[in-house]
């Protein structure tokens, strides 16, 4: 029994707190227990401290025993992308440039949050060198790999978060997301991953990359996504550009089902090309919430792909970060990174940075028009699923840039909205494919129950990667 519980909703696990039948400590046993046999498959933890998590299982199990729980989720087990700040843990965010001697000495809100829930943390997640690309590889750390099938890579910025969640390596991860960051490894990787609207969960330190950046929970479930943004969703004093607390919980307004709401379907958003896998799967989720009774409208926006803006205020972000560090930081990433940074940061103009505003701005007023007759825009979240671990592109593909590949993502960072991705089939070689549900900003409480309206029809969310039938 204890062996499956790292691969049971939280939900369902806390339950178990509740009955009896299993406690906290029991629960971090499991997840810990992944994490030694099945890590070593596909790199998803950049710092394992069993002490801490033994500590903070303990603790929670004390508090089930004697009825004084911290909240719903007390002693649910959880990783965080080694982005976000862990009190007395380095973070060192895939980069040889961080000096991991600290000192370590504040949480992130999203941190902070978690260890008022009584979440039990014990280990951080693999990133790329400052989170900058849609793969999850780094000199650092080295190349982490998809968990259904480790010579795929898992996606990324938070490829590391995905593995780890889809292995049952902890109940839950928290990620980050500038482009697609939590929306790409979820589709890679078959995992539920939210990027809520911006400043819905506060960042501290302040991203470089500014209000592209966001915070998201990453789950196996979509009950579970919405468990772990009622912990995430809390003011934090640090963040002066953060939202006030939900009105109410997320968690509880997931029941709704979709009949009579309107939905937009774009396969494309106007620019895109898919693989005909792709394509199949998510015209046939797309049917699924019409026969729960949505009104789907396939439409074409027409829009011209903001990618060079998007550029712009990517890579000006980037080169911010290396100004932290000493001169010579550029020639000391990734080169890549560096490449990028030279082409589209160094040289970008308080002019460019306002025109690549500008752009941002009418796109968001474009799907803010959308949204006055749709209530949520439905797209594939990928174009492709998983290639090959440790490339920046797939083989023969055009350019080596992530946003070349991810052209369903960064413009929802661009304009703030709530952004989901669910599993909605496999492609013949058994690699997951996501749709992405988003809503207007604000909506992410709609756009959480259009995923549980789905998912509850669906059976994607069930299946196992097939590294855990091997250990």
């Amino acid at each position: 029994m204890t062996a499956s519980l790292n691969l049971l909703p939280a939900a369902e696990l806390v339950a178990g707190f509740g009955s009896g039948a299993w406690d906290p400590v029991d629960a971090y046993e499991a997840s810990v227990a992944a994490v030694r046999e099945l890590d070593r498959h596909v790199n998803a933890i950049v710092m394992l401290d069993e002490e801490a998590g033994a500590q903070a299982a303990k603790e929670s199990a004390r508090r089930w025993q004697s009825g004084e729980t911290l909240s719903p989720v007390d002693g649910v087990p959880i990783t965080i992308k080694d982005i976000v700040l862990t009190r007395g843990w380095p973070t060192l965010k895939g980069s040889s440039l961080v000096d991991s001697s600290g000192p370590w000495e504040d949480d992130a809100p999203a941190t902070a949050r978690l260890r008022e829930s009584g979440a039990v943390i014990f280990g951080k997640n693999t990133t790329p060198e400052f989170g900058w690309k849609g793969v999850t590889d780094s000199a650092r750390h080295g190349v982490t790999r998809n968990p259904w099938d480790p010579s795929r890579t898992s996606g990324g910025s938070s490829g590391g978060a995905a593995a780890a969640t889809a292995l049952g390596m902890g109940t839950w991860s928290v990620g980050t997301d500038g482009g697609g960051s939590v929306r790409i490894p979820g589709s890679f990787s078959g995992v539920v991953a939210l990027k809520p609207t911006y400043g819905q969960v506060p960042v501290w330190p302040a991203s470089a990359y500014g209000t592209l950046s966001h915070v998201g929970p990453m789950t196996r479930t979509v009950q579970d996504c919405a468990l772990l943004l009622d912990v995430l969703a809390r003011p934090d004093a640090r963040d002066w550009s953060a939202l006030g607390a939900p009105a109410s919980s997320y968690a509880g307004a997931l029941d709704g089902g979709v009949a009579g709401l309107h939905v937009a379907f774009s396969p494309d958003l106007g620019y895109g090309h898919n693989d005909p896998a792709v394509d199949a799967a998510v015209r046939a989720a797309v049917e699924v919430l019409a026969d729960l009774g949505a009104r789907v409208s396939e439409v074409d926006l027409g829009l011209d792909d903001p990618v060079e803006a998007f550029h712009v205020l990517w890579f000006s972000g980037a080169a911010k970060v290396l100004r932290g560090f000493d001169p010579e930081a550029l020639t000391r990433v990734e080169p890549a990174l560096a490449q990028g940074i030279r082409e589209y940061g160094l040289d970008a103009s308080a002019a460019d940075y306002l025109d690549a505003t500008e752009v941002r701005m009418s796109l968001g007023q474009r799907m803010g028009e959308l949204h006055r007759t749709y209530d949520v825009l439905v797209t594939p979240t990928m174009p492709i699923t998983a290639f090959t671990a440790g490339q920046a592109a797939p083989d023969g593909w055009p350019s080596w840039l992530w946003t070349s590949w991810t052209p369903y993502t960064y413009p929802f960072n661009m304009t703030q909205q709530p952004a989901l991705t669910v599993p909605c089939g496999f492609d013949s070689d058994g690699l997951p494919i996501g749709l992405q549900v988003v809503g207007p900003r604000h909506a992410d409480a709609l756009v959480l129950r259009v995923g549980q309206a789905y998912e509850q029809a669906t059976g994607w969310h069930t299946r196992r990667p097939p590294l855990l039938n091997q250990v």
